[in-house]
């Protein structure tokens, strides 16, 4: 069944996100105002290295007041290709710069409320450039063995959602 969307009309809009009403039909149903939440994509890279395992930055997220381990991620700028976002993340975050990116998934983290698509990636290892250009991104970052992000997923000790999904994907395929 397919519902109708008759239209849309924002509450709010920013660079960042919009929060919308979307006038919504269900078929032989009511017809009602839906919220909607409007969010750029994002991109994130596993980066694997043989000999050094996969790279992982710590770090804390004010909304949740939580810390935990995360893929470098973000967000993908306007024409920007996604590939050339999610190198361009890692570098900027970890002050590596990844090897070949192959697609790993993608996905819609929560298509009932938002447009919001993740992109994941997998890189087969990196190479040192410096510093990360952006040190607020996180308290640490760190290559940790295949068997040690195993047991980071099994701790709860990353939580966020781009992350997980991704690493546990590339585990499931046998990717790490």
């Amino acid at each position: 069944m397919q519902w109708t969307n008759h239209g849309e009309r924002p509450v709010y809009e920013s660079p960042w996100v919009s929060v919308l009403l979307a006038d919504v039909e269900v078929p032989d149903g009511p017809r009602f105002d839906h919220h909607l939440v409007r969010v750029r994509a994002a991109a994130g890279t596993v980066v694997n290295d043989p000999d050094r395992g996969v790279l992982l930055l710590w770090r804390h997220r004010f909304i949740t007041d939580t810390w935990g381990w995360e893929i470098p991620a973000g967000g993908v700028d306007v024409d920007e290709p996604i590939a050339d976002a999610a190198a361009r993340e890692v570098l900027e975050e970890t002050g590596w710069r990844p090897g070949p990116l192959r697609p790993l998934v993608d996905w819609f983290p929560s298509n009932g409320l938002s447009d919001q698509r993740f992109h994941a990636f997998v890189a087969d290892g990196a190479t040192h450039e410096g510093e990360p250009s952006d040190p607020t991104e996180a308290e640490r970052v760190e290559w940790v063995t295949v068997e040690r992000l195993r047991q980071i997923v099994a701790a709860g000790e990353m939580r966020d959602g781009l992350s997980l999904t991704a690493c546990c994907y590339a585990l499931a395929q046998g990717l790490l």
